[in-house]
């Protein structure tokens, strides 16, 4: 299967250069490109590629709110959206990913993490580059909550809290595996349940929801 991607970067050596990163793979397809948030929703919904590869910043409207258009909560049928930032901007890359966002990577990545996270946004799972991962959910573990985080519909199993701390950690599906002792199957029908349990929708979430109740706290400092 082939993976179609759109971009949308104001910056033509950005665009062009994740461009030559995803081309060169033989199951990734770069089928559009934006150079403003309103041609980057237009064209998604024309599109409907299989995942959007958005820069945080772009001209209105701004990569948060394209994205909360094409996978926020009220979206029926909402597209996967991976945003691409530099680390500066924390406060904006949080916003994408309540709106909606299966990810983040900062734009000096490169290309092996890059096609990863795309992968991993096309087959519905969500990936933040491992660097940041916990800096990133730390630096608002504190922050004030728009909402209260959600209780889950049925108590956690013990297995299932310390998915959720792995999870908030930054670990991978298979590190989680090794870490616990359990399959790789194991884990896919953990996250299935905490998913279903809590009401998000990928591991991002489930990582921000342990820090919103406080099953991890950012570390002083």
């Amino acid at each position: 299967m082939t993976i179609r991607v759109l971009i949308a970067d104001d910056q033509p050596v950005i665009r062009a250069g994740l461009r030559i990163m995803l081309d060169a793979q033989p199951d990734i397809d770069v089928v559009g490109e934006a150079v403003d948030g309103r041609t980057a929703v237009q064209l998604a919904r024309q599109l409907r590629p299989d995942v959007c590869l958005f820069d945080i910043r772009m001209p209105p409207p701004d990569g948060v709110e394209a994205t909360r258009q094409l996978a926020g909560p009220g979206v029926v049928d909402p597209l996967a959206v991976v945003v691409i930032t530099t680390f500066d901007l924390d406060d904006y890359v949080f916003g994408a990913l309540r709106a909606g966002a299966r990810g983040f990577l900062l734009k000096d990545a490169g290309p092996e993490l890059l096609v990863q996270a795309v992968r991993a946004a096309a087959g519905g799972q969500a990936l933040i580059a491992p660097s940041v991962t916990v800096r990133l959910l730390e630096a608002f573990a504190n922050a004030p909550a728009g909402r209260p985080a959600p209780q889950p519909i049925d108590p956690l199993t013990p297995r299932e809290e310390d998915v959720v701390l792995a999870v908030a950690r930054g670990l991978s599906n298979a590190e989680i595996a090794d870490t616990l002792h359990i399959s790789l199957s194991t884990v896919k029908t953990h996250l299935a349940s905490l998913m279903a349990k809590l009401g998000v929708r990928n591991r991002v979430e489930i990582a921000m929801w342990a820090y919103e109740t406080r099953r991890i706290t950012a570390r002083p400092g």
